[in-house]
């Protein structure tokens, strides 16, 4: 056959056959040093026998900016220091994997990864999971359990002379005492059993910049405490380091906290409090005969600081190293995905956004977001649609006080609960135009919002900044263009008891909602899902509430699948109601489910649908001498249930 009428005849077969090769080989279609190095040999491309900083990290290496890694990597690298990676060392053999790149000249950065390594492997039954979507074919068991003290741990036992950083969500929740859920006991800061010498947490950007300047300029390692937003032990006899800006409040002593609940729940306050305000105090607290210092934290991120953040020269590609071994379930989640802003003013109670990113937001400016937009439809693998434009909560894009001058004396630790505070500026109409924007970009077909959207700032009942209409013109905008089949939110529950304990609104706000989606919707002619999430057992939630729950949303239509037993995790309000059995600010009590069975009971009312469920709900509820909720649950008449005789009851049972 002619060569040419065979191309000619299977030109569409050939093209496609060819680009499955090139996706296969993208990787290695750009020069190793694109990556930052896992290997002398890499380091070796750069001209480099040896490091300044090199970090360990529990996650494999994704060199994108929704990887805590690579945001710290690209910053040190742009700092000018030499900077290597050792990714999911294996801890179990002879530590070869914690020598392989040698000694830093500075020190080394550890972290557990974008997880708490508990998290990560425990299920809230305390089950072990059997997947880790930051591991390559979504392998388990290349971390440790508290990864972040292993690790530390073991770099002090090869390399004594040489500072060790903790950094990651990990430490950053661990900084002071907490509980663990997973020992069921209180813990002292993460520092004291890592043996670390100084803990970074939240945001590490601006502390990390600031440190490693000092280090350009000389300064030695163990004299940078008095940097803001770091954390550390010294000697309970050595005076502490000046600063003469800076407050200091005392916590109760984690050993009077291990005798006094209601000393550890007081505690939280001070701390919950101080993590969230414009101008924080320094904090202390005795560790045995170690004093723990946490400086106050840098002030919120200013747009040019977060572009300067992710305009870094990402690949935004996994390392070549593992194309091997399978896809990485987070980065696949995440690839096509935008990053607008982080923090969350929302203040939830079983939340850690606040406590690790602040309440106040940061925002990216429009320039660096339409740039990552530009540089994502170059992709080899972009097919038009972004999966996401958001954050931690979608709609807060560039949402911050009207006058600073009050947020500065603010000690709120939420700013729209129990009401929307009056100087918040909720207007959405800079988003609605960022999505506009988005929208009409060449080589962008679809833009969607798949993160969750905080639904009561849409509701003008509960957000009275709707006068020019910009509630109404965002979600129209969303409806129509950026919903990918279903929208995510989050109500929680609809016990308004239980909801003032998660510090969440009234379920009313959340049918308030659904009807200008519904309408808006039918409008447009859409059918799109609506998909709430809830959570089970939380503080103040009796069993009761769960079977109400229920009840309510199945009278609305849903069969819920987005749900979640409680979890809790360090520095959350509800993690110190869950220990203390009281309110961290009222010092007042508050039931809880504890025991697995408890836990377990409540969850089973999510899924009443579901056959194996339904004679147990029935005979709870029979108990519990609800027959109106078993009515709404079963479609069983209350008169029918009432008389049916035992037998009758079997029988129908038996067919």
């Amino acid at each position: 056959m002619n060569i040419d009428r065979f191309i000619a005849q299977n030109y569409n077969k050939i093209q496609d056959a060819l680009f499955l090769v090139y996706l296969c080989n993208m990787n290695l279609e750009r020069p190793i040093s694109d990556w930052l190095p896992l290997s002398l040999k890499e380091a070796e491309k750069r001209g480099w026998d040896a490091f300044d900083v090199i970090l360990i990290s529990g996650d494999a290496y994704v060199d994108h900016p929704s990887f805590g890694t690579a945001v710290i990597g690209r910053i040190i690298e742009s700092e000018g220091f030499r900077i290597g990676i050792v990714a999911q060392p294996n801890w179990q053999d002879d530590l070869r994997d914690f020598k392989k790149l040698g000694k830093p000249k500075y020190f080394f950065g550890v972290t557990a990864g974008c997880m708490d390594s508990m998290v990560n492997h425990y299920t809230a039954n305390k089950r072990i999971r059997s997947t880790d979507a930051y591991t390559p074919g979504g392998q388990a068991g290349f971390r440790p359990d508290y990864a972040s003290i292993v690790y530390s741990n073991i770099l002090k036992d090869i390399y004594p002379d040489v500072p060790v950083l903790l950094g990651g969500i990990e430490a950053s929740l661990r900084r002071v005492t907490h509980y663990d859920y997973w020992k069921d006991q209180l813990m002292p800061s993460i520092l004291v059993d890592a043996k670390a010498d100084l803990l970074v947490y939240g945001m590490g950007e601006q502390p990390l910049r600031t440190l490693l300047r000092l280090l350009k300029r000389g300064v030695p390692f163990e004299q940078a405490k008095t940097i803001n937003q770091v954390a550390f032990l010294q000697d309970a006899t050595a005076e502490l380091p000046k600063n003469k800006n800076w407050e200091t409040v005392e916590l109760a002593s984690h050993e009077v906290c291990l005798d006094d609940k209601l000393k550890y729940a007081a505690n939280f306050k001070i701390v919950e409090v101080e993590s969230n305000k414009w101008a924080a105090n320094r904090i202390t607290q005795q560790v045995a005969k170690q004093t723990l210092v946490i400086n106050p934290p840098f002030k919120t991120m200013t747009e040019k600081e977060m572009d300067g953040s992710y305009d870094l020269p990402y690949t935004r590609l996994p390392h070549p190293k593992y194309k091997k071994r399978g896809a990485i379930p987070a980065y696949d989640m995440i690839k096509f995905s935008v990053n607008t802003h982080r923090g969350c003013f929302g203040g939830c109670s079983f939340c850690t956004i606040s406590a690790h990113q602040g309440k106040f937001i940061a925002s990216r400016s429009e320039k660096s977001i339409l740039k990552e937009v530009e540089e994502l439809t170059k992709h080899p693998e972009f097919k038009g649609y972004l999966s996401d434009i958001g954050g931690p909560s979608a709609n807060m894009y560039r949402m911050k006080g009207k006058d600073e001058a009050i947020c500065a004396k603010c000690v709120s630790p939420s700013c729209i609960h129990p009401v929307i505070c009056h100087n918040l500026d909720t207007s959405h109409k800079q988003m609605t135009e960022l999505y506009r924007k988005i929208d009409q970009f060449p080589g962008v077909k679809k833009a969607f919002v798949g993160s969750g959207i905080r639904y009561d700032l849409l509701v003008d009942d509960f957000n009275k900044n709707n006068e020019d209409g910009n509630h109404d013109e965002y979600i129209e905008q969303v409806i129509t263009r950026h919903v990918s089949g279903r929208l995510k939110v989050a109500p929680e529950h609809t016990s308004d008891a239980t909801l003032k304990v998660m510090r969440k609104p009234s379920f009313q706000y959340f049918h308030k909602f659904k009807e200008k989606y519904d309408r808006l919707s039918a409008k447009h002619g859409l059918k799109q899902q609506l998909i709430p999430y809830f959570i089970s057992s939380h503080p103040g939630c009796e069993e009761i509430d769960m079977a109400n729950l229920a009840a309510e949303t199945k009278d609305m239509g849903f069969q819920l699948e987005q749900v979640q037993d409680f979890t809790p995790t360090p520095m959350t309000v509800a993690e110190v109601i869950y220990y203390t059995g009281v309110h961290p600010y009222t010092l007042k009590p508050v039931n809880t489910v504890k025991t697995r069975e408890e836990k377990l009971n409540q969850n089973r009312y999510f899924f009443w649908y579901k056959k194996e469920n339904k004679d147990w709900i029935r005979q709870r509820l029979q108990k519990a001498k609800r027959p109106d909720l078993l009515e709404k649950l079963l479609d069983t008449p209350q008169s029918q249930e009432a008389v049916v005789p035992k037998w009758l009851a079997q029988k129908r049972k038996k067919n």
